[in-house]
């Protein structure tokens, strides 16, 4: 008999990928800590770069993957936090300002001027799914990391907005509701990722994560424990597969078999001949993996490129003084971390999520980072919305939940 999910000590992420779609249960053990109790992985069909091009198989893709979930956690599925991303995600820089009424400032204060931060210019078809604060500023003068009870007369804040196309963001969110969920929360996923795979003195003294999916390379910088840039590349795992279909002559199953077991970006000293499947799926002939090396890091030598070319546009390769982390699916490919440290000059390394879980083995994988971060960080959004509450006056408090009954961004 299944247990019945109560909304307080379980959470539920739901990875919609390119290539796979990835649901993680977790029981929530405290305010800040979990474990992940049931994990669902299948194909994912009707997704492109990160986007729905088809409605009803990507539905059922997420009908399996759920299933699979709750079979493993002994539980039924109803609510999900939901992973997006895609070419469609655009940033912004913008600043809010409010008068400080009671002198000092105020939690409410400051969950009020990151607000006003968030009052930009929008295209008919862009919403904001993140505003991240960058920095507070008091009087106009003195800036400061965290405003909270310092006296001031006028708050400041400058923020980075992260913005979807609403249609986008609508369908995904649409693909869960006909799977039979509600969605609680749309996260970006280089956000997620980067919970789940970032270490604190990372975040705080600047480091750069570059999220490898199957349809997009989203690309993420954090510095003094805050998100400051992001670019989505439109490089991905599914383009390194097609590469191998195409120049191999192979079926897509094929070519991606060939990338997991014999895919490396570096020079190995190896002449070793493989047997591939012919596209029609009945000849047999044999490849240099010399070959399939010289393709995947033609590949990946675009990816990097394009990576540095960003760096030096924006000139934010100063920030990333710990170098960069790789994650996501296209972060196993061999020898990625060593070619991407060679071409960018600075320190490169795997991001793994660190969970605790009955699956631990199988969720310490790259893959999974997008999911474990799902969770942390919308556990981490709860605390601190907690704690922002129980600091409001009654009257406000009241409105407070109020607002929460009654929002509905979709």
């Amino acid at each position: 008999m299944k247990k019945r999910i109560h909304p307080s000590n379980i959470v539920v992420a739901v990875d919609v990928g390119t290539t796979k779609i990835g649901v993680l249960v977790a029981q929530r053990l405290s305010n800040d800590h979990c474990e992940i109790i049931g994990i669902g992985r299948v194909p994912s069909a009707g997704l492109s770069r990160g986007v729905v091009v088809d409605i009803a198989p990507a539905v059922q893709s997420i009908k399996l993957a759920v299933a699979e979930a709750e079979l493993l956690a002994g539980c039924s599925i109803s609510s999900v936090l939901v992973g997006v991303s895609g070419v469609h995600v655009a940033t912004h820089q913008s600043t809010g300002m409010i008068p400080i009424k009671h002198g000092t400032v105020k939690e409410f204060d400051v969950a009020k001027v990151i607000s006003s931060s968030k009052t930009i210019p929008l295209l008919d078809d862009e919403q904001i799914l993140h505003a991240f604060p960058q920095q507070f500023i008091i009087d106009g003068k003195h800036v400061v990391r965290d405003p909270l009870h310092m006296h001031a007369v006028r708050l400041e804040c400058k923020s980075h907005i992260i913005t979807g196309n609403v249609t986008m963001v609508k369908n995904v969110v649409e693909c869960c509701q006909l799977a039979g969920l509600r969605v609680d929360d749309v996260i970006l996923e280089p956000v997620a990722s980067a919970a789940a795979v970032l270490t604190a003195d990372e975040r705080e003294l600047g480091v750069g994560l570059l999220d490898i999916g199957g349809g997009t390379a989203d690309f993420a910088i954090y510095q003094q424990d805050k998100l400051c840039f992001t670019k989505i590349l439109p490089i991905a795992g599914t383009l390194f597969t097609n590469d191998l279909a195409i120049c191999l002559r192979v079926s897509r199953e094929e070519a991606e078999r060939i990338k997991h077991e014999h895919g490396s970006v570096i020079e190995r000293g190896d002449d070793t001949v493989i047997e591939v499947r012919d596209v029609d799926g009945y000849r047999m002939r044999s490849v240099e993996v010399s070959m399939v090396k010289e393709i995947l890091q033609a590949r990946s030598n675009e990816l990097l490129d394009q990576l540095d070319g960003v760096l030096s546009q924006y000139n934010v390769r100063p920030l990333m003084k710990t170098g960069l982390v790789l994650t996501g699916g296209g972060a196993l490919l061999s020898g990625l971390a060593e070619l991407a440290q060679k071409r960018l000059g600075i320190p490169v390394r795997i991001g793994t999520p660190k969970v605790a879980s009955p699956f631990k083995e199988e969720l310490s994988k790259p893959l999974y980072a997008t999911g474990c971060g799902l969770i942390q960080h919308y556990i981490n959004q709860q605390t601190k919305s907690a704690a922002l509450q129980n600091s409001l006056p009654l009257p406000q408090r009241v409105f407070w939940r109020m607002k929460s009954w009654i929002s509905d961004v979709f």
